[in-house]
């Protein structure tokens, strides 16, 4: 019922290994926002992903949100090395949700930034009016100046990003022209 509402089917920590569950989100035809388990490996993960493109769906985005870990001064641990290896080892965009790694909102533009630094192509960020009077996950939670000032602090960031996608199509467009294909530049 969900799928016939929404654009994207985000499928949450708790569940990110309910393959019943992934099947079903699959075969809606919406795209699927698989978020890291809270245990989960960077395989579980990747495994979890290719239950959806084996049911036919090729919309899948990865989300790192934190890990449980024996740290306790955070919610949770932010894996930005798993960023950067997804984007590395994967077809499939990343982002990330630093709202959820932290669970202190002084913390979320800080892992915001390191998370556009690591590669990710998104953030997914926990915004109030009023966070001391949300429902749930208040103290993650930005309000509205907090979210306007954590996204021009991401500028430099996004500009060196720009700079590197800019730097990579270039290299494309030189192997394409030399007759190299990409798999022989692998080796």
């Amino acid at each position: 019922m969900v799928a016939e509402y929404a654009d994207i089917l985000q499928i949450g920590s708790r569940n990110s290994e309910n393959y019943s569950l992934l099947e079903t989100a699959a075969r809606s035809g919406r795209p699927v926002l698989l978020k890291r388990g809270m245990m989960a490996t960077v395989a579980d993960m990747l495994r979890s992903a290719q239950m959806v493109l084996d049911n036919g769906n090729p919309n899948v985005i990865l989300c790192e949100r934190g890990i449980r870990t024996f740290e306790t001064a955070t919610r949770n641990t932010f894996d930005v090395a798993a960023i950067a290896l997804l984007k590395q080892i994967s077809h499939l965009p990343v982002i990330a949700d630093p709202s959820h790694a932290a669970g202190h909102r002084e913390l979320v533009p800080a892992l915001a930034r390191i998370a556009v630094a690591a590669g990710a192509d998104g953030l997914i960020v926990e915004v109030h009016p009023d966070p001391d009077k949300a429902w749930s996950d208040g103290e993650q939670s930005l309000d509205f100046d907090g979210f306007d000032e954590m996204m021009a602090s991401l500028d430099p960031y996004l500009a060196l990003r720009r700079q590197e996608i800019a730097a990579r199509d270039r290299a494309v467009r030189l192997r394409e022209a030399a007759g190299a294909r990409v798999m022989e530049a692998v080796g």
